[in-house]
């Protein structure tokens, strides 16, 4: 059986074999492709992976050898999965690859905000120390985590870490998701309204899957709902985010800061104005990419597929 990967590159960019996967079929692997490409490179393939090239009826019904999607990432919005139910295709993900990453990331961005490590680092680089009358020197006040409160938005596996986390740190965790998890309040954690979670965090973290319930979940309305002075922190998709809202908090000192390693569009077309913002830190969506994970992330793939093939299908998705 032909097996297609259509944009294999941000997985493998060369650090990791594909070799699990070319003993199960016919491999063929594609670094990226275009829209109007997609149809000619599945051809008559039953299994195809795709990590963010879109999938929907047209390529469904133009290629009715396919049977299996494999989605190279936890987030699968880029595959029509209603649409995939009616044709009879399996879509599967990988759930819980980056789980530690991802909560390590979000720590990177919050204690760059709260410290400014990598400007003091430039300032020294410069020379600011070396001509400084006292025996150390700051341009960027430093704000500690300890007795904080971190509000997570979505408390599925990457918030439970990012929770643990921040409980290391000496910080109080608040939580929402429509989904209680009994356990996890015996650890500290506290479920809250969503209402309740911006108005009494410190820090808000979104760990949610993107849904047309949550598109702009954080917009004017939302914002004005956080204190004073608080951050933002999103590794999980950008258009959970308005972000000429978050812009316009920013640039009123609602919010003392945001990380973001999403943004509504990826990469930027042009001028992203939240990337040059003094106050807002904005990654290109690295917070899954170390090799740990990707490795791992190739492995629950290969899986994925074999389970599939041998009738017991792992990880796939429902249809709403």
């Amino acid at each position: 059986m032909k097996i297609v990967v259509l944009d294999g590159y941000t997985l493998n960019p060369g650090d990791l074999s594909w070799k699990e996967l070319e003993k199960i079929g016919e491999l063929c692997v594609y670094d990226r492709t275009e829209s109007f490409q997609i149809i000619d490179r599945i051809g008559n393939a039953a299994y195809v992976f795709t990590n963010k090239t879109s999938l929907g009826e047209d390529v469904f019904a133009a290629c009715p050898n396919l049977q299996y999607i494999g989605v190279l990432a936890t987030g699968y919005d880029i595959v029509d999965v209603v649409a995939a139910a009616r044709h009879g295709i399996i879509v599967t993900n990988v759930p819980s690859y980056g789980t530690s990453a991802v909560s390590q990331f979000v720590f990177a961005l919050l204690l760059e905000l709260c410290h400014h490590v990598g400007h003091h680092a430039q300032r020294v680089a410069d020379g600011a120390w070396a001509t400084c009358k006292d025996f150390c020197f700051w341009d960027y006040p430093s704000k500690e985590l300890y007795g904080k409160v971190m509000g997570i938005v979505g408390m599925g596996r990457i918030g439970y870490a990012t929770a643990k986390i921040a409980q290391g740190f000496g910080m109080k965790v608040l939580a929402y998701d429509k989904l209680i998890n009994e356990e996890w309040k015996n650890e500290g954690i506290t479920y809250v309204s969503l209402k309740d979670l911006f108005s009494e965090s410190d820090v808000v973290s979104l760990h949610c899957p993107l849904s047309k319930e949550n598109i702009g979940m954080i917009n004017k309305e939302t914002i004005s709902l956080m204190k004073d002075g608080a951050y933002l922190i999103n590794t999980s998709r950008g258009p959970l985010i308005d972000e000429d809202a978050l812009y316009d908090a920013l640039e009123e000192g609602k919010l003392a800061g945001a990380g973001l390693d999403v943004l509504c569009i990826e990469p930027p077309s042009g001028h992203n104005r939240l990337s040059t913002h003094p106050n807002c830190l904005v990654t290109p969506h690295i917070a899954w990419s170390p090799k740990e994970s990707r490795q791992r992330l190739m492995d629950v793939a290969v899986n994925n597929l074999r389970s599939y093939i041998n009738g017991k299908t792992v990880n796939a998705v429902r249809s709403f």
